[in-house]
């Protein structure tokens, strides 16, 4: 019984943790230029990412019931971590860990969304009164 509750929970608006946790993590790579050691590159980088992670995380948010925003979610994690390399700001030490942790972060939280979304998504975390 707990385990259709925690499902149910799932597909509620502003309930999941981990759409919680990529926001947070989008406003910090959005934000964090103005706190960290830059350059121009890494700059638009993490502002880009950063604000792309925020919104996809407030429509999950907002929408809990849209499949596939979780792998989204997993798939910036992954381009933040491989921006230092691809845009070449690897040089830029401040900037790149806060891409690579960002990165991380926005992954794992993605990646533990998955399973839950694909069960909600085949009827298992449907209400309790629909089964």
């Amino acid at each position: 019984m707990s385990h259709v509750k925690v499902m149910v929970d799932m597909t509620k608006q502003w309930t999941r943790w981990q759409d919680w946790v990529a926001l947070v993590a989008g406003v910090y790579a959005f934000l964090s230029p103005i706190w960290t050691t830059t350059v121009q590159k890494a700059s638009v980088t993490l502002i880009v990412l950063g604000i792309v992670t925020a919104l996809a995380a407030l429509w999950s948010l907002y929408a809990p019931d849209v499949f596939g925003i979780d792998i989204a979610v997993a798939v910036l994690g992954v381009l933040f971590f491989i921006a230092p390399w691809v845009m070449g700001f690897t040089g830029t030490s401040p900037m790149a860990w806060t891409s690579w942790i960002v990165g991380v972060v926005t992954f794992v939280v993605g990646a533990l969304a998955i399973p839950m979304e694909n069960r909600a998504h085949r009827g298992h975390g449907t209400p309790l009164a629909q089964h």
